[in-house]
């Protein structure tokens, strides 16, 4: 696909003209940033540049516009997970990171396999491989709010592309930074920015899953200073097409994302924007054999629906923020984002099988015209002063956010006949039309306002003390069904109070412990039979204590060494209603996680870099009448992971590792059990040059020895599979 076809394919939003006028973009960006380099004196003097990776920022101004960008596995903190520039070891909670070139080095596809390498993650219900749903130290779901882009909620289903610059994971509950959240973190991605130093990368790969099934790949990162003036541009494009890996559909992506940035003395404006199309298969994975209480014994890559069984769509992203400085002490930040997700999605599922003559009952259903929106604002201060001879460092400031999912119709067909999973027939059942209006309108509204304000007190030199507060108030409305039926019907408000304390042993050491709340309303548009959730069923609320120690050396390692208990209050469950081949959801009594965690990442010696992880988590259901004493759904007990990278020579690296995940319980009565897996990664650079230009290639294998492995279920008939062994080549010219 050349990239003139990316801009004009019909189910983008540009047309011929608006093709016509971003390659002439493509072109001027170029010449500019070429002429660009004799212009300035500063900017010639560093003008080298890594083939695969931009270079930081260039300072404008002196206060303002000092971004920390790293070359290596060790870990930089952006300003946006904790709304501040704190350090990492001075903040009494585990914070996980994917540095740049960890995901330039094992190029994750999506947000799930970004954080193989952060402990204490596992993958939850990820609604026919269209989602992203993250389970962090034993909680989150799909709808959980707890995946942010730069700060901001994001509501679209895949949240991870070529615009990312790394992986924020804050553990724990973190209701004073954000709001209405389950108690396991939140999944922070950082953007790539403008730079005012000339770059731009072309890149394009090719992969194979074997058997024929092959992809391409093709993109663009192009940034630079727009002429003279204070602003700098970026524009990244990227188009993917590859067949899957089972034995029929597509994954098809394109994406377009400009942005600009305007540098002033004391204050930057940051404005981007992202449009990207869609085409993924909606995949159930496989089926538990009743006789074995195993995934079915059938080649890993036998699918179960139809070719039918897609969900495409696309996805807008506006942001803008704008950091003022006061003075040298106070600095304000202003901040919106506006996510859209529309999409139409078909379902052929399994209902029902017989092992005696090996045939499914499938239900032929689909969601259509689907439309999910987040509007997100924030406004908050940043300040130092001294007190009583103590320093201080206040955050102070106010959010609003307004989301709401909403599915227009729902499609569902009755299915004549069985189908033979021995010895499958496919083609014989079209796409579901019949509008189900009992099941359409779903709807889930969601408004929270809040105050929050968090003060850092410098006891002495190596004791922190940090308290602080979140005043909440929500209203929630769901509900499905025309006439339209209100299964949630909710508000009220919350004082969500966090305090932690760090000792710093040494510059490079502290040792910290933490309290901290969580709440998220007990909302559901699927509720079990004669379930209303209104302000008379108390929302899900969780408390959690923490302690850990960690470790940042200059130039060399970061660690978290972390140990945490999570209770949790009046959880949502979900049971599947074999009758009506749903699951439905209701309101259980607590939850428990406790573990501990070991994240370790970062610059080992002058040739070896790696990151590593290892969790032990137990996590179970502590009170309900059926569940009790079970294991929560999706959660490990066991993960560890390692990569790494070893560079051979200037020219030549080698890197890889392994992720493995220990057996975990496959739905909330816990009646089977998705076994435990190992996979392992490789991959090879080699830097030259082309025509005087800096060349790099790359080839990745993933899944090395072709392991078949289960990787979340939502019940026995939904049992997702991860992707078979993979091999990409890829290639990146830097113009």
């Amino acid at each position: 696909m050349t990239l003139m076809n990316f801009f004009s394919n019909r189910h983008s939003p540009f047309n011929v003209s608006t093709a016509l006028f971003a390659s002439l973009l493509v072109s001027s960006a170029l010449i500019c940033n070429t002429a660009s380099a004799d212009t300035s004196e500063d900017e010639s003097a560093n003008s080298t540049t890594s083939e695969t990776t931009l270079p930081p920022l260039k300072v404008v101004g002196d206060k303002v516009n000092s971004e920390a960008t790293s070359e290596t596995y060790q870990p930089v903190l952006s300003s946006y997970l904790m709304k501040s520039d704190t350090q990492i070891i001075d903040i009494p909670q585990a914070i996980n990171i994917v540095p740049e070139e960890v995901l330039n080095d094992l190029l994750p596809k999506n947000l799930d396999d970004a954080l193989a390498n952060v402990s204490g993650i596992t993958q939850g219900n990820t609604l026919a491989s269209t989602q992203d749903t993250v389970m962090k130290r034993g909680f989150g779901g799909n709808r959980d709010g707890s995946i942010l882009r730069n700060g901001a909620p994001i509501i679209q289903g895949r949240s991870f592309n070529d615009t990312a610059q790394s992986v924020e994971v804050l553990k724990g509950p973190a209701s004073l930074l954000y709001g209405i959240m389950d108690p396991g973190g939140v999944i922070n991605i950082v953007s790539k920015k403008p730079q005012m130093e000339s770059a731009n990368i072309l890149s394009a790969g090719l992969s194979t899953y074997g058997s024929g099934k092959n992809g391409s790949s093709l993109g663009l990162d192009s940034t630079g200073q727009i002429g003279q003036s204070n602003v700098a541009y970026r524009l990244i494009l990227d188009a993917v097409d590859e067949d899957y890996w089972r034995n029929f559909g597509k994954r098809k992506e394109q994406l377009i994302a400009p942005s600009i940035r305007w540098f002033g003395e004391n204050t930057e404006v940051l404005i981007s924007y992202e449009y990207r199309d869609f085409l993924y298969p909606s995949d159930r994975g496989t089926v538990i054999d009743p006789t074995t209480n195993k995934p079915l014994n059938i080649p890993a890559t036998r699918r179960l629906d139809e070719p039918v069984n897609t969900m495409e769509g696309h996805s807008q992203l506006f942001q803008t923020s704008v950091d003022h400085y006061l003075n040298d002490d106070w600095k304000l930040h202003a901040a919106y984002s506006y996510n859209e997700e529309k999409y139409n999605a078909n379902q052929l599922r399994v209902t029902a099988i017989d092992t005696t003559t090996g045939t499914l009952t499938r239900k032929n259903s689909g969601t259509h015209d689907a439309v999910s929106t987040d509007s997100f604002s924030t406004v908050y201060l940043n300040g130092h002063f001294d007190m009583a001879g103590m320093a201080n460092d206040i955050m102070v400031g106010v959010d609003h956010e307004s989301r709401e999912y909403f599915r227009e119709n729902m499609v569902r067909d009755a299915i004549a006949g069985s189908f033979n999973y021995l010895d499958p027939t496919y083609g014989t059942v079209g796409e579901s039309t019949t509008v189900d209006d009992s099941a359409s309108d779903q709807t889930d509204k969601l408004k929270n306002t809040s105050v929050f304000f968090q003060d850092t007190l410098h006891l002495t030199d190596k004791w922190l003390l940090t308290t602080g507060a979140r005043f909440l108030s929500y209203d929630q409305v769901a509900g499905k069904g025309r006439p339209f039926n209100t299964n949630t019907d909710l508000s009220g408000h919350k004082l969500l109070p966090r305090l932690g304390v760090v000792y710093k042993v040494t510059p490079e050491v502290s040792l910290y412990s933490s309290y901290t709340q969580s709440l998220k309303p007990t909302s559901t548009i699927a509720a079990k039979s004669g379930i209303v959730v209104d302000s008379s069923i108390t929302p899900e609320e969780s408390t959690s204590y923490e302690i850990g120690t960690k470790v940042q050396l200059k130039n060399g390692i970061t660690g978290t060494l972390a140990v945490f208990d999570i209770h949790k209050e009046n959880v949502l469950v979900s049971e599947y209603n074999d009758a009506t081949s749903e699951s439905e959801w209701r309101t259980s009594g607590k939850a428990r996680s406790r573990g501990i965690e070991l994240d370790v990442s970062g610059q080992v010696t002058e040739k070896l870099q790696l990151i590593a992880s290892y969790a032990y988590i137990d996590a179970i259901t502590t009170e309900d009448p059926d569940y009790e004493g079970n294991r929560l759904v999706n959660v490990a007990k066991n993960t560890a992971s390692l990569s790494s990278n070893y560079q051979v020579n200037d020219a030549v690296s080698v890197g890889g590792g392994f992720h493995y995940v220990d057996d975990r319980a496959g739905d909330s009565a816990n009646s089977f059990t998705l076994p435990s897996y190992t996979i392992a990664d490789v991959f090879a650079t080699y830097k030259t040059t082309f025509q005087g230009k800096d060349l790099t290639w790359q080839l990745n294998v993933k899944n090395l020895f072709d392991k078949v492995y289960y990787t979340s279920s939502t019940n026995k008939y939904f049992v997702s599979m991860g992707d078979s062994r993979q091999m990409l080549l890829t290639a990146k010219l830097a113009l």
